[in-house]
């Protein structure tokens, strides 16, 4: 079967083409986001084939899967032929509703061809879905293997643009827990961090690395710290417990969902986080105990094998 999809999460995406398909990536000369073509930090089976627009329009489709609003146009545009009405679509909504927490109409809530599939149960009550046909299918992680050692005293964090995202990010509260515990911040464009809050180079590191290096480095660090307000579940935080580390997080979206008691502690008072910080700080095998907690919880829920059953599952009902 081939598959176009375009490449938006790269995380998402590298749990999403280790199927048994042919997925068709466009790329453009710029390589700019809606031709990024294949990932060069992630691991992509060769089933992964990158295809210019001019090739989409004699690629044979038995499938889109849309990530983005204007995707819709883009498919019609670039292959001549509309999702949903020519060839068989479903649209994966990885973010929460930004407009309103609960009164933001979704985009594809007027359609009633274009299945509708959401990433967390969260996302899927707080959208106004309209007509449209909903399923969630909920991550897969490939997993990395139990990496932690926690030989780090300091705090991982993983955020892109943080500076920009700020408050829905949860990067104005990193000053106050650097206060408790050294960060690492993990992502793209997380440089002059420190600079924007107020601390030393040494108290919050910056760190944009290849995928390669990711896990090993979040690893030696003593915890994972997720303050993020207002987000979709976030795929570093799953892949943290992959990696067996313990988890401080704010009780908000999915989280509570994600990360069971005895794999963490997760709350909004943040004297209670400052408090776990400080714990897993001194107790680093009171840390392994939890974090090999947090393992054991996402390979139940969040298993690549799942993923792949539960879209199989989707792919073969949309294109019957």
């Amino acid at each position: 079967m081939n598959i176009l999809v375009w490449h938006v999460h790269g995380s998402w995406l590298t749990s999403f083409v280790q199927g048994p398909h042919t997925f068709l990536v466009p790329v453009t000369p710029d390589r700019g986001p809606d031709g990024l073509g294949r990932a060069r930090t992630w691991q992509w089976p060769s089933s992964v084939r990158e295809l210019r627009p001019d090739e989409l329009r004699e690629a044979d489709l038995d499938l889109m899967v849309l990530q983005r609003p204007h995707e819709l146009a883009l498919a019609e545009r670039w292959t001549g032929r509309r999702a949903g009405v020519d060839v068989p679509a479903v649209y994966v909504e990885h973010n929460c509703p930004h407009e309103s927490a609960v009164d933001t109409r979704h985009p594809l809530a007027d359609r009633g061809d274009v299945p509708l599939v959401h990433v967390t149960h969260f996302n899927h009550l707080m959208w106004d879905n309209g007509r449209a046909p909903t399923e969630v299918i909920e991550h897969g992680v490939i997993d990395p293997g139990p990496l932690w050692t926690g030989e780090e005293r300091r705090a991982a964090v993983v955020v892109n643009e943080p500076v920009r995202r700020g408050r829905t990010t949860g990067t104005d509260l990193l000053a106050r827990f650097a206060r408790t515990v050294g960060l690492d911040v993990f992502g793209m464009r997380t440089e002059g961090l420190a600079g924007h809050l107020g601390l030393s180079p040494e108290r919050c590191r910056s760190r944009d690395l290849p995928q390669g290096e990711l896990h090993p480095a979040m690893a030696r660090c003593r915890l994972y710290l997720h303050p993020v307000r207002w987000t979709s579940l976030g795929l570093s935080l799953l892949e943290a417990m992959f990696l067996g580390m313990p988890v401080v997080a704010l009780d908000t979206t999915e989280v509570r969902e994600a990360v069971p008691e005895g794999a963490g502690v997760v709350s909004n008072r943040l004297d209670v986080l400052e408090d776990a910080v400080r714990t897993f700080l001194v107790d680093p095998a009171h840390a392994r105990r939890t974090g090999e907690a947090a393992r054991a919880a996402a390979l139940a829920r969040y298993s690549e094998r799942r993923f792949r059953d539960d879209w199989e599952r989707l792919i073969k009902e949309v294109t019957r």
